[in-house]
């Protein structure tokens, strides 16, 4: 049996980092984990193929090759699977379809063969004994939360490591926090679901073995859902770095109430990670409530961030207009807010109703609903009513993106990161490193209009913050991206457009 594992395309987003990956000579940020990990659990006997459409070109011979092709994506790689669905029915290839997009709206794609739902090891054990007794059905799925200590390591021989940024895996399932317009809870569940540290230290163990060395994302929903946990996890990563002497940095995605735990967050400094995103979402704290953003409540998130910056940690966040509570002074707040917490990547996103949420769900009991979402809250769409003016909120977002992405807010916020960041210890300047910088000097110091800021910045970081100054290039990259990506959205009259498709909807 030939499978063929197919990731689709991306669009250029927020998080495409395109532009960027430009100047360190990559062609996407992470792989697919999920398809991955569904080759290591496939029968020893079946041969495999994986085409990462980010990286590489989806060929009508592997289409034609494969007994079946599996795919798996995000909301956001909708358009992407649809070309691909079209191609596979078009020469006669079998698609088996998982993954969020599917297990959220399987019913929008009735082409697919086969659909795969869930947790694929519950799932995936059910089409496989189908398929090997000649008797398939459309849909498996299973509302099942498996023992992920099963879930076997990542096929990453599949991959080739040169065409990407950084390695993900998973320790978690799950977050104890249920905020109303998640969606990790309805496919995760509310109670994390953890690996055991020797599970862990086995993967990373396999990913060195391959002559991996860079950075690695734990792409889990909240690492510190259970903080007991991840302090177990983080304390075994100590001991086999200091054992095999790999001094590889980690990111994660955290809730804010690491800042909490002066324990956890020296752990996590020890155990190497630089870098976490938090959703700090709103400085509205009628917005917080509206939303159940409880682990935001009550505190000087202000303080919170820098605490953690402190730690050697850069704080990336998700922020978001658009709430019911939220009125016009919100677009102002929400500038302010982000300059001060030195939060430099920050994606602003309008209000999102993902299907599966208790938002998506109140709304439609409001009759509010007007389409299913994009899976791209930076792209100026909006899938309900919103109890804000439509043309006040899309014309307040913009103001939001111009000024906190122009280059004179920007490169401040770069500044007082700076400043409140201590870093752990002097980054190893690579071959890698050195070419970026190289590019982004002559790209971005001579060529671009930003060129006084950056040598404005260059300098402070050189000099005022040497231990940083990695960070700081890295962060000036990100820039090359953000602009090219925020430019191209702001030139169109998205308002006009946003409007005319809530007519259309409302009749």
């Amino acid at each position: 049996m030939r499978i063929l594992l197919v990731y689709p395309g991306y669009p250029e987003t927020f998080w495409s980092f395109k532009h960027a990956l430009k100047f360190i000579s990559k062609k996407a940020l992470l792989p697919p984990l999920g398809l991955l990990t569904i080759a290591s659990m496939l029968p020893a006997n079946f041969e495999r193929k994986l085409v990462d459409m980010n990286v590489s070109k989806l060929k009508d011979k592997d289409l034609l090759w494969a007994d079946y092709v599996f795919v798996s994506a995000m909301i956001t790689q909708k358009d992407s699977v649809k070309e691909v669905v079209n191609r596979c029915n078009q020469l006669g290839t079998k698609v088996v379809a998982g993954g969020p997009l599917f297990t959220s709206l399987y019913n929008e794609f009735p082409e697919i063969d086969h659909f795969i739902l869930n947790e694929a090891e519950v799932t995936l054990p059910l089409f496989l004994e189908d398929l090997k007794n000649d008797t398939l059905k459309k849909i498996y799925t299973s509302e099942i939360k498996p023992d992920i200590n099963l879930t076997p390591v990542p096929q990453w021989s599949l991959l080739k490591f040169k065409n990407y940024l950084k390695m993900p895996i998973q320790s978690s399932r799950g977050c104890p926090f249920d905020c109303e317009f998640c969606d990790i809870v309805k496919l995760n569940g509310k109670i994390p679901r953890t690996k055991k540290p020797l599970q862990i230290i086995k993967e990373l163990n396999s990913l060195i073995r391959l002559g991996w060395r860079d950075s690695i994302f734990i792409v889990d929903d909240n690492f510190i859902g259970n903080k007991a946990k991840s302090k177990q996890l983080l304390r075994a990563i100590i001991r086999w770095k200091k054992i095999t002497r790999i001094k590889i940095k980690f990111m994660t995605e955290v809730s804010l109430n690491l800042a909490d735990d002066e324990e956890l967050l020296c752990l996590m400094r020890d155990a190497g990670f630089d870098y976490v995103f938090i959703g700090l979402e709103t400085p509205s704290a009628e917005s917080l409530q509206e939303c159940g953003k409880f682990q935001n409540q009550n505190r000087n998130i202000l303080s919170s961030v820098n605490k953690i910056q402190q730690f050697g940690m850069e704080v990336s966040a998700g922020f978001i207009v658009g709430f019911d509570s939220d009125d016009i002074s919100i677009f102002a707040r929400q500038i302010d807010f982000i300059q001060k917490t030195g939060v430099v990547v920050a994606m602003v996103g309008l209000l999102q109703a993902l299907p599966g949420t208790k938002l998506y769900e109140r709304l439609k009991r409001e009759n509010r609903i007007l389409a299913n979402s994009s899976g791209n809250n930076t792209d100026f769409s909006i899938n309900f009513v919103p109890k804000i003016d439509l043309e006040t909120l899309i014309n307040g977002y913009k103001s939001i993106l111009s000024s906190v992405y122009s280059p004179q807010k920007y490169y401040e916020r770069v500044q007082t990161f700076l400043n409140n960041y201590k870093a752990h210890n002097i980054e190893k300047i690579t071959l890698g490193h050195i070419m970026a910088l190289l590019k982004s000097m002559w790209t971005l110091g001579i060529f671009q209009k930003q060129r006084k800021y950056y040598w404005k910045l260059f300098f402070i970081s050189l000099f005022k913050h040497p231990k940083s100054f990695s960070k700081t290039i890295n962060l000036v990259i990100c820039y090359a991206h953000f602009s090219k990506i925020f430019s191209e959205l702001l030139i169109y009259d998205d308002c006009n457009i946003a409007l005319e498709t809530l007519y259309i909807n409302q009749n």
